[in-house]
């Protein structure tokens, strides 16, 4: 089962990563300015991770291919590590529709 996990960033805002149940990070969120609003980018992570028209699949400049996860409202809520190949990035994606659903929550602040 997969875990988001809340921390504090050096300036203060707060963020949040959502681990695969063997601790990889599948998906990293933007700063938020409270963590009652970083809670909330976790409850927008679960929704819309059920939802595939909500993933952005992207390159980058240099050839990786990641993804971003976007709410309704077109917001990037979360986005991806660099990956080498489309499956591999595929294989992200679902692994982050398969693990936000019911993953545990933990805080290290």
């Amino acid at each position: 089962m997969g875990t988001f996990l809340i921390s504090k960033r050096k300036n203060d805002e707060f963020q949040f990563v959502l681990k695969a149940g063997n601790g990889q990070v599948i998906l990293a969120s933007e700063g938020y300015k409270t963590k009652a609003a970083c809670e909330n980018g976790i409850e927008s992570v679960r929704k819309n991770a059920q939802v595939e028209v909500r993933f952005d699949k992207l390159e980058s400049k240099n050839g990786k291919l990641y993804f971003n996860l976007k709410a309704t409202n077109g917001q990037i809520i979360g986005n991806s590590e660099m990956y080498e190949s489309v499956a591999a990035r595929d294989n992200g994606i679902e692994s982050v529709a398969k693990n936000a659903p019911e993953a545990d929550v933990k805080e290290d602040l």
